[in-house]
């Protein structure tokens, strides 16, 4: 029987890509990978990551734009940058705190 790993991030985490340039706060988050076997496998073989660990649904920004990216845990690291993410989903479901943090609007569901 396969266990499901605890999430090492969590919801309002401001996070970033460890090799690709975009950061972004996450807003969902799935214990093992949940998306189409078409999108995986158009991800190159040899950075394809495991579907066997948490993915994170994120309100990304980049340099030229702002999406949601579906990301692997293996490939996030923590972003201690401060700085506030640009992407205008975010406000639906987030608060600023005084720390520069994203916590859920009351009564907001994810």
């Amino acid at each position: 029987m396969n266990k499901a790993r605890e999430a090492k991030f969590f919801i309002g985490q401001v996070v970033r890509h460890r090799i690709y340039p975009f950061r972004g706060v996450i807003f969902d988050v799935d214990p093992e990978f949940s998306n189409t076997e078409e999108w995986w496998q158009s991800i190159p073989e040899d950075v394809r990551p495991s579907k066997d660990q948490p993915f994170y649904h994120l309100f990304a920004e980049n340099e030229e734009t702002e999406y949601v990216a579906y990301v692997s845990e293996q490939n996030l690291v923590i972003d201690d940058s401060g700085r506030p993410v640009r992407n205008t989903q975010i406000d639906e479901l987030f608060d600023r705190d005084d720390e520069g943090g994203y916590r859920l609007k009351p009564g907001t569901r994810h």
